[in-house]
C-alpha cells in the first residue's frame, strides 16, 4: 500500500510538472512552440538561413530591411505576415512601408519551401526566421525562434496609422508599444535593431535646418560636431531618398554602438534619440553601453514581439505564395 501510494504521489507531481511546464510554454509563445515543424518539414530553418544568406551575399541591405519589415508586420494585426500581401490599399502600399525592402526574399524561401513541404510552412514563419538569421549574418546572436504562426487575410493601409514613427515622443513611442504588450525595456532594445541599416533623408532632414528658430536652426540635441556630417549628406533641398547609415559608423554590424551614439548626441532620427534625453529609457540605453548583455535582451524580446497577436490553430491560412491570399 505503501508503494503504492508513493508511486500516485510521483505521478501526481509529474502530472503539476507537465502541466506548468505547457502553461508556461503557452503564456510565453502564445500557441507558438520552438521546433513547430521537425516532423512536418524538418530542413525549415536550413532553407530559410541559406535562402536569406544567398540575398544578402548579393545585396548586404536585405539584412536590416527583413528586421524592419519583420517588426512592421507585427505592429499591424499581429505577426501574420499581412505586410507581404501585394494589391491596391494594402499594408504594403502604405507611407511608412513605402521604403521596406526584403520581399523578394521571402517569395524565394517560400517558394523552396513549397517544393521541399508543400502547404506546411507560413510566410509569417518564414518572416520571423528571415529576421533572426539578419541579425546573425550582421554578427550578432542567434535565439531559438518558435513557429507554428498561420498567415493573415487582411491587409489595409489604414490599418497601418498606430506604426511608430520617427518623430514620436517617448510617451507615443511607449504607449504603442504597451498596446502590444511591450514594456520600456523591449521598446529600447527593439530600437536598438537600429543598429543595422539606413534611412532616406526625408525622414530626419527636418532637424537639420529649421528645427529651431534660435542658434543654428538644428535639434539641439544633435551633437554639434556631427550636424555638418548630416548636412553634407542631406543638404537642404537635396535627395530626400538618399540613405544615412542609422548607427553611423557601424552601419553593417549588429553590435552596442547604437547607444553609444545616442549618448553623444548622434542618433540619426529623432525618436531614437529622445530615448538618450527621457529618463525612463535613458536607464535602459545606459545599461546596453557596450555591453554584450544587449544580444541576449535582444531576441527575448524579438520573441516576445514576434508572438504579438499571433494566429494559430485554426486561423487564418497557410498561403501558397506570400503576396496573396489563397
Amino acid at each position: 500500500m505503501g508503494s503504492e501510494s508513493s508511486n500516485s504521489v510521483i505521478v501526481s507531481m509529474f502530472v503539476v510538472v507537465v502541466l506548468l511546464a505547457l502553461d508556461a510554454s503557452l503564456v510565453h509563445g502564445q500557441g507558438t512552440r520552438v521546433g513547430f515543424y521537425s516532423k512536418t518539414c524538418p530542413r525549415v530553418e536550413s532553407i530559410v538561413r541559406s535562402t536569406v544568406q544567398t540575398h544578402f551575399g548579393s545585396n548586404p541591405a536585405i539584412a536590416p530591411g527583413l528586421l524592419r519589415m519583420h517588426f512592421h508586420d507585427c505592429f499591424v494585426h499581429g505577426c501574420d505576415a499581412s505586410i507581404l500581401i501585394e494589391g491596391t490599399n494594402t499594408e504594403r502600399t502604405a507611407p511608412p512601408n513605402s521604403l521596406l525592402r526584403g520581399f523578394e526574399v521571402i517569395d524565394d524561401a517560400k517558394a523552396k519551401l513549397e517544393a521541399a513541404c508543400p502547404g506546411v510552412v507560413s510566410c509569417a514563419d518564414i518572416l520571423t526566421l528571415a529576421a533572426r538569421d539578419s541579425v546573425f549574418l550582421t554578427k550578432g546572436q542567434s535565439w531559438q525562434v518558435p513557429t507554428g504562426r498561420r498567415d493573415g487575410r487582411v491587409s489595409l493601409a489604414s490599418d497601418t496609422t498606430n506604426l511608430p514613427s520617427a518623430r514620436d515622443s517617448v510617451d507615443v513611442q511607449k504607449q504603442k508599444f504597451a498596446e502590444k504588450g511591450l514594456d520600456t525595456k523591449d521598446l529600447v532594445v527593439l530600437a536598438g535593431g537600429h543598429t543595422i541599416g539606413t534611412a532616406a533623408c526625408r525622414l530626419f532632414s527636418y532637424r537639420l535646418y529649421n528645427f529651431t528658430t534660435s542658434g543654428n536652426g538644428a535639434d539641439p540635441t544633435i551633437d554639434p560636431a556631427f550636424l555638418p556630417q548630416l548636412r553634407s549628406l542631406c543638404p537642404q533641398n537635396g535627395d530626400a531618398a538618399r540613405r544615412v547609415g542609422l548607427d553611423p559608423g557601424s552601419q553593417n554590424r549588429f553590435d552596442t554602438s547604437y547607444f553609444n551614439n545616442l549618448m553623444k548626441g548622434r542618433g540619426v532620427l529623432e525618436s531614437d534619440q529622445k530615448l538618450w534625453t527621457d529618463a525612463s529609457t535613458k536607464t535602459f540605453v545606459q545599461r546596453f553601453l557596450g555591453v554584450s548583455v544587449f544580444n541576449v535582451e535582444f531576441g527575448r524580446s524579438m520573441v516576445k514581439m514576434s508572438n504579438v497577436d499571433v494566429k494559430t490553430g485554426t486561423q487564418g491560412e497557410i498561403r501558397k505564395i506570400c503576396s496573396a491570399i489563397n
